[in-house]
């Protein structure tokens, strides 16, 4: 049976997109080169971890979803969707290799009269001069003449109950002003409101800002962090007062590090633009270099309490509770534990660590000891960090239990811990 929707790229970004669309009453397919995400999805299990749960996989599947590997599906929608990652290179730049091949492989098979989106996250002039020509180039089909393209940035908030797909805002931005209404038509069916851009690059960007305010914001409470510290100021009243300012602020918090899958993007030279403005963007870079120095800043705190109390970290036994980027979730994309564990191991530390949603986790491809009993394991480790703040956590009773414990989420009560 034809679908209405392809969703290419059944990760984090496409299968959130699916899920809303066959809520909606949409037929979609999802197509994804990985045979591996195919037979999980065909089975009713999640493909990526700490994306949806099982149960709503099976219930996409049941409300008509179907994964495919072929790529003839992507001949048969009206609307194809590329969702595909896009992961950091080692030169910090978003790699873009799989967007290329979900546009390489949706040309083959685009048809006239197809709406075409990109909701990766990408640098401005990415849809335009990266995807466009793909596009043309495999398929003979003009762009905004012969089919619709539109960029609209994904987002997308893990485990928030408030803010859903349904009554998040969606950016679209059009090739032509047709495309961005053809995009439209079709995100009406899934959110409660949409907003044009002036086209691809301005919703481009938009993602670019958003995701950028939140890094430079949380590198300026990283370093009020450190600063409070070192005078005795506690950071987290300051916020709590600070918050209660109706205009003008909006209270961040600190933490051991910055994860997730937003990464920080510098589009002060753009890949594919023969206009590069040159002009990086300085307080990104310098917020990226903050969030990155905390890491090191817990590891040095560990130290420093643990000598405070007779002891060296050099044998220590130092338990992590919360090993994920995000309470709740059992999704690790770059979360700052496993550079604090390794620290840690390579200092000498003795390492385990407890997590709800995470059952084995590994550093240097070698196991950690999960603790059995949170309470056992904080009363017998000379060091427990709280690195991420789970609701099943009860933090009155494990600052009860611990020896030592440091809080690099401020979720303890006042005095029940040292804090960040």
């Amino acid at each position: 049976m034809p679908a209405d929707l392809a969703v290419i790229g059944l990760g984090h970004l496409g299968l959130p997109l699916a899920q809303a669309a066959v809520a909606a009453g949409i037929q979609t397919v999802g197509y994804d080169t990985d045979p591996r995400a195919f037979a999980e999805l065909s089975a009713g299990r999640t493909p990526v971890e700490g994306s949806l749960p099982a149960s709503d996989i099976r219930r996409m599947l049941s409300g008509g979803f179907r994964p495919t590997t072929n790529e003839a599906e992507l001949g048969r929608v009206r609307t194809a969707a590329i969702c595909a990652p896009t992961p950091l290179g080692p030169d910090r730049t978003l790699d873009l290799s799989a967007v290329g091949e979900a546009a390489r492989a949706l040309a083959a098979r685009l048809r006239p009269h197809t709406t075409v989106l990109l909701e990766s996250s990408v640098p401005p002039g990415t849809t335009e001069n990266f995807l466009l020509p793909l596009l043309e180039k495999g398929s003979g089909l003009r762009g905004g003449r012969d089919f619709h393209l539109a960029y609209s940035p994904t987002r997308l908030d893990p485990g928030n109950r408030t803010h859903v797909y349904a009554n998040t805002p969606k950016v679209i931005g059009g090739l032509t002003p047709a495309c961005t209404e053809s995009a439209a038509a079709f995100y009406s069916r899934l959110t409660d409101k949409v907003v044009r851009a002036r086209g691809p690059r301005e919703a481009e960007m938009t993602k670019v800002l958003e995701t950028n305010f939140r890094h430079v914001n949380i590198a300026l409470v990283n370093e009020m962090a450190v600063l409070c510290h070192d005078l005795g100021v506690d950071l987290w009243d300051v916020i709590r007062c600070a918050e209660t300012k109706p205009f003008g602020f909006q209270p961040f918090r600190p933490g051991p590090g910055v994860g997730g899958h937003g990464a920080p993007v510098d589009p002060g030279f753009l890949p594919y633009s023969s206009r590069t403005p040159g002009h990086p963007l300085r307080m990104v870079s310098l917020a990226q270099e903050i969030n990155d120095r905390m890491p090191q800043y817990v590891i040095q705190r560990c130290a420093t309490l643990l000598n405070e109390h007779g002891k060296s970290v050099r044998g220590a036994r130092v338990l992590l509770l919360g090993v994920t980027y995000k309470p709740d979730l059992a999704d690790q994309e770059a979360s700052p534990a496993r550079e604090i564990a390794t620290r840690l191991m390579d200092m000498g530390a003795q390492i385990g660590y407890h997590d709800p949603h995470v059952l084995d986790w590994r550093v240097r491809e070698l196991p950690v000891p999960r603790a059995d009993s949170l309470y056992e394991a904080a009363s017998s480790a000379d060091l427990t960090v709280l690195l991420q703040h789970h609701r099943t956590y009860d933090l009155q009773g494990l600052a009860v239990k611990a020896q030592l414990l440091l809080d690099t989420r401020g979720a303890t009560p006042a005095g029940a811990a040292h804090r960040l």
